[in-house]
Formats: C-alpha cells, structure tokens, sequence
C-alpha cells in the first residue's frame, strides 16, 4: 500500500480519538473489506453499520472501505490490534494466529458436520473461550460471526477421491492447523497470500486452492482452476471484529450498541452466506465457468484428518471445546 494512503487513512481514523468529546459533531469508525459491494462480508458490515446507527440515534458516520483498499484482512486484524487505521472488519480466524494459537479453530477442516450442526454450535456460543483469548491477547474484540459458506477446493484437473488429491500443490490459510490437516489427507499445503492464488495457479505454482462460493466468484478463481471438488471441508466462520482500543473510547450507550450491531451484522452475513453459497455455484455451472465434481472419499478425508484436529485441540487447550462441539446434535 502506498504509503500516502496509509498516512492519510491513519490519520483520519485516529481524528475521533484526537478530538475532545465536548467538540464532536459526529464520531467516525473506518472499517475495512477485502471485496465489492455484492459480497456477503461487506453486506455483514454495512449492516453492522445500519443496525449500530439505529440503536445509537446520535450523529455518527462509517466509512467502509472496499476491494482491499487498506490491504488484506491480516492487516486488517494488525490494525486493530494497535487501534488504527481500521475499526472494524470481518477477518478470517486464520490471520488471527500471531496473536492466538487458538483463534484458528473457529473453523478448522472438519470441525463441523453440517451446517445445521455448525448453526447450532453458535446459537450456544460454544466458541466464547476462544474469542475471549483473542480479545485478551490482541485486544480486538470478535462481537459477530459472519461466514456460512460451505468450502471445497477448486483445481486446474479433475479430482473425485483421495487417490488422485495425493500430492496435490494446494494454497491453504495461513495457520498451521490447515497445512497439518491437508497434509494428512495426502496432499502439499502451500501458504501463500489470498491476492496472489490466481496467478500462482496460472504460472504452475499450485494446482489449488479451497474457499467458499463467495470467494471462487469474487477473485475469478474459477479462470484458472475450474474444477470444483466437492469436499465440503470446512464451513467458515468469519468474525466481525471491533479494535478494543477504539471500543473503550467510546460512549456507553455507543458500546452497547456496537454489540448489538455487531451481532445482528454478523446473523445478516450468516444469512447471506449460507444462502447464496449453492446459487453462486449453479450460476457459475450453468454459464459453463466451472464443473462440480462429486467428492467420493469425504468420510475418508475426514477420517485420516480427525486425529490432526484432536491432537492440535490438546495443544491450544481446546479439547474441552472440541468434545462440546461433537457432542452437538
């Protein structure tokens, strides 16, 4: 990012921080999106917006910035943590890993059976151990959980079963509890940056990736790999999150309304998601963009991954977590 724009991003964010209360006209919280209007995750944010907007009443403007425009959600979540440049932002638990070892098994391969399963798991804020971790160790505070696409792995050949992933070049997140279950499932997990998958793909430096219908769609990835493997996973919890710096700046009624809207911004991208995330893939089928391949080796897949996950579910203290979570019915 040039570095005009951050100076002059920062500077705006840290504006309201700067002026004293009794002077405010209207406070102003910068938030952040890696995608254009049409994406669920900035669908969540703007409704975080609307929603803490009519709760609080009072003059108070947000300013989303779109299509990476302030980077990608790792900076994002940096950010946050050293209360600047941005406020708020949806950002994958992955790139929340610096900070907390646990903080990717929010949505870790495998973790989920279904999404009902996976809807029930957050109406009892199973997860709140983990988010309170985070916000300990990074001071940003998870007050929503958006997300509820369904992931597979799109890929420049055919693939249909354990057999012919082995040895597969796939880009995975960056926490090692994806690299471990991949590479248990016989394939080579390579990290690199999300902007840089498509053209990785296109030079012959993987052969994959894996994300949601949302994702496939925005960055295009079906031009270069349009084969679409049904794995089915992992289902994505992506976190509306809040810079506890900024937070405690704040007005309580102001606070309160930052929770709530936060949640309910988080419901609305759940809804979005997990919705659109089969019509996305029908449209993009039926303009001949991509081909669905049926998956016949889920329950192997998940077989030789699930005691990767048990194993790191000891070492980030989270088997209690885990267990709750499978006996969910």
């Amino acid at each position: 990012m040039p570095r005009r724009l951050i100076t002059c991003v920062i500077g705006a964010a840290l504006a309201f921080a700067a002026v004293p209360s009794s002077a405010q006209q209207a406070i102003e919280l910068h938030g952040a999106s890696q995608f254009n209007d049409d994406h669920a995750f900035t669908k969540a944010l703007a409704k975080f917006g609307e929603s803490v907007k009519a709760c609080y009443g009072k003059p108070i403007n947000f300013v989303l910035h779109k299509n990476s425009e302030l980077g990608l959600e790792k900076q994002y979540f940096e950010y946050m943590a050293a209360g600047r440049a941005v406020d708020y932002a949806i950002v994958s638990p992955a790139h929340m890993s610096t900070f907390s070892k646990a903080a990717p098994f929010i949505d870790a391969p495998f973790l989920f059976r279904d999404l009902a399963h996976w809807n029930k798991v957050l109406d009892q804020d199973l997860l709140k151990p983990i988010a309170d971790e985070i916000a300990k160790r990074s001071d940003v505070m998870l007050i929503g959980y958006a997300g509820g696409g369904t992931r597979n792995i799109f890929v420049n050949k055919p693939v249909s079963n354990m057999a012919e992933i082995k040895g597969l070049k796939v880009r995975v997140q960056g926490a090692p509890i994806w690299s471990r279950t991949f590479q248990a499932a016989g394939m080579a997990p390579t990290v690199i940056a999300y902007n840089e998958v498509y053209n990785g793909i296109q030079n012959g430096v993987i052969a994959a990736g894996e994300n949601e219908a949302a994702g496939v769609e925005a960055m295009r990835f079906y031009e270069v790999a349009p084969q679409l493997a049904l794995t089915e996973h992992a289902i994505t919890i992506r976190p509306l999150a809040f810079s506890g710096k900024t937070f405690r700046k704040l007005p309580k009624d102001l606070q309160d309304c930052v929770v709530k809207g936060g949640k309910e911004g988080g419901a609305h991208g759940r809804q979005v998601e997990s919705s659109e995330d089969t019509a996305k893939l029908e449209a993009l089928e039926k303009a001949g963009k991509l081909k669905r391949i049926p998956f016949a080796d889920r329950a192997a897949m998940k077989q030789a991954v699930d005691p990767v996950l048990i194993e790191y579910a000891k070492e980030i203290d989270a088997l209690a977590i885990l267990e709750k979570i499978n006996a969910v019915q």
